[in-house]
């Protein structure tokens, strides 16, 4: 018979697969009796598992959602879908997902083994994820460096500047940020002594140095405003409309590139973050529904601009080109 421990676990596993299990056929599985699955059950309580048990002829048990989210126990399968599906959202442009997916995503991965690291990474370098529009960066690189990150731990790496040769660097690693469908790390680089921010498609073989540093201040007010200065990027606009349309009809058009509040039948919110207007105007026009627009002022000008051209088209009575 298994020691308690691993006996445990073994419950909580099988608890997980299935919404209800039947007392007499959960024992059967575990080899004990009904009275140590109910000591076992217990046990799984005390460590905060949120276990329900139900009398009675369909009497059994069951894994309840609880204020704290328990451990999950995966299979090979289960690992390798959850790190990949965690690695495309980690690049998938939707504003506030990312530093989640990134999170979740070093906590998987640090704990495959090396034959599971090497499927994950060939899955995503050979599936082409609707949701990725940028270079896919390789899970176990973009963990390694946000644990480094974390731990506050000097990295090393080799870097290929645009239109340069490669070079050595070692950094003191500060965030990484997803911005415009790139992944960067952002980084004091002891060589030139000076912040960088460095693509993580142009970065190769890092690894961490096992120096650990004390941060210093960074020279702007957040990584994503500092990337953006270093790399010329615009910054993105926040576009509110009030959308007169139901959430479901402009979630199929929007799909994951907006984030649809329902208001009531008929009308919702819809929010939109991008560097240029262009796109939300798009989307807008797609729907098919009158709408109004809540913020910023400079959309509004800009739905003017367009409306203007459109309306000269409109009205002009002959084609105008070569004859």
């Amino acid at each position: 018979m298994a020691n308690t421990s691993s006996r445990t676990l073994r419950l909580l596993s099988l608890l997980q697969t299935h919404r209800h299990w039947a007392g007499v056929e959960l024992a059967d599985r575990l080899g004990i009796s009904e009275r140590t699955l109910r000591r076992d059950v217990d046990r799984l309580r005390d460590l905060g598992y949120p276990v329900q048990a139900s009398r009675g002829t369909d009497g059994g048990y069951q894994l309840a959602p609880g204020a704290v989210l328990p451990p999950l126990l995966l299979d090979d399968e289960e690992a390798v879908a959850l790190a990949v599906g965690m690695g495309d959202a980690a690049q998938s442009g939707i504003a506030g997902i990312e530093e989640a997916a990134v999170r979740a995503l070093t906590k998987v991965v640090q704990v495959l083994p090396p034959r599971l690291r090497t499927r994950v990474n060939a899955l995503r370098a050979m599936t082409v994820s609707p949701s990725s529009s940028g270079p896919v960066v390789p899970a176990e690189v973009l963990t390694l460096i946000a644990q480094a990150c974390r731990d506050e731990e000097r990295l090393r790496f080799r870097y290929t500047a645009r239109g340069g040769p490669d070079t050595d660097r070692e950094v003191e690693p500060h965030r990484v940020v997803a911005l415009g469908g790139r992944w960067y790390l952002v980084a004091y680089d002891l060589t030139r002594h000076d912040w960088r921010s460095f693509r993580l498609d142009r970065l190769a073989e890092p690894h961490r140095t096992g120096a650990r540093f004390r941060p210093r201040p960074l020279p702007a007010d957040d990584p994503a405003a500092f990337v953006r200065a270093a790399s010329g990027a615009p910054a993105p606009h926040t576009v509110i409309a009030y959308v007169h349309a139901s959430a479901d009809h402009v979630r199929r058009i929007v799909g994951q590139w907006g984030t649809i509040e329902p208001v009531d039948a008929g009308h919702c919110r819809l929010t939109m973050v991008s560097t240029s207007l262009d796109w939300p105007t798009q989307a807008l026009g797609n729907v098919g529904a009158d709408f109004d627009v809540l913020s910023p002022p400079e959309f509004a000008d800009h739905l003017r601009d367009w409306g203007t051209r459109f309306l000269r088209a409109a009205q002009q009575k002959e084609p105008r080109g070569d004859s």
